[in-house]
């Protein structure tokens, strides 16, 4: 035991002094931190609105300094440390971030991976791992995504080693948006696909220069209709789903179909 511990340094003989000034360090640490956040929390209130994020982030840079600080000033109180000692620390402080770091390294070279192939660019609505939005910022470890409901998230590059990535758009300004519609199977499906394509072709959101498709499946239920068509902008894919559901089923109601329901199931104990 005795040997392990001068491989690390030559322990103080410890007094009460010590215990003491130790323990003050950390008990001040923590009062500091404390007026620190105090402080930069009141200074983000009365800041203009546009610097209280800018202010309220230096909270935890302000608390990880005073940490490293007091580490800093804790260690040599407890162990005198040689030469030797300070390089074998810094070789072992070195291996332990290696290691610990080992998924940002890796999602830095994802991001270099998927610069080169061009996997997602700013501008393409993508969807990894269940986010669907559009990208804005391709940075070093991450992707960010802003979604339908304008909530950014952000995706680690290295999920594109384990993950499908989904590109909607591809570098394009149009993407291909789907409206679906739900109908009884008792109805003239050829008047519905004429009607259905002529509503996305009267879409003010719709690419001119492109067709519309009608793909229609039968279902227990009912048969399920999907409209496909090219937005003319990637950013009003929702706009034009919107337009096409509203505008489909005033047109189906006018042609007196009934859409479909889903019969709820019955328990086996009833």
């Amino acid at each position: 035991m005795n040997e392990s511990v001068r491989q690390l340094g030559d322990l103080r003989q410890l007094t009460w002094s010590h215990v003491l000034l130790v323990l003050a360090i950390v008990g001040g640490c923590r009062l500091l931190i404390g007026i620190v956040r105090w402080c930069i929390r009141r200074a983000a209130e009365r800041a203009p609105s546009h610097w209280r994020l800018s202010i309220l982030r230096m909270a935890p840079l302000a608390t990880l300094l005073i940490a490293i600080t007091s580490i800093a000033i804790v260690i040599p109180i407890l162990v005198e440390p040689t030469f030797d000692d300070i390089v074998a620390l810094i070789a072992t402080v070195a291996f332990a971030l290696a290691f610990a770091l080992k998924d940002y390294v890796s999602s830095l070279a994802a991001g270099v991976v998927t610069i080169l192939e061009n996997t997602y660019q700013p501008g393409d609505w993508i969807e990894v791992d269940g986010a669907y939005g559009e990208v804005k910022t391709i940075a070093t470890r991450a992707v960010h995504i802003v979604t339908a409901d304008d909530t950014e998230v952000i995706i680690p590059h290295a999920k594109l080693w384990s993950n499908s990535v989904f590109n909607a758009s591809s570098g394009s300004h149009s993407l291909l948006c789907v409206a679906n519609f739900y109908l009884h199977a008792d109805h003239d499906g050829d008047a519905v696909c004429k009607r259905l394509i002529a509503i996305a072709e009267t879409s003010g959101y719709r690419r001119p220069d492109t067709s519309v498709r009608v793909v229609a499946v039968e279902t227990p239920w009912g048969t399920h209709y999907r409209v496909k068509a090219y937005v003319r902008d990637s950013r009003d894919q929702f706009a034009m789903i919107t337009d096409l559901t509203i505008r489909g089923k005033q047109q189906l109601r006018a042609m007196q179909i009934t859409f479909a329901q889903v019969p709820y199931s019955e328990s086996k104990g009833d």
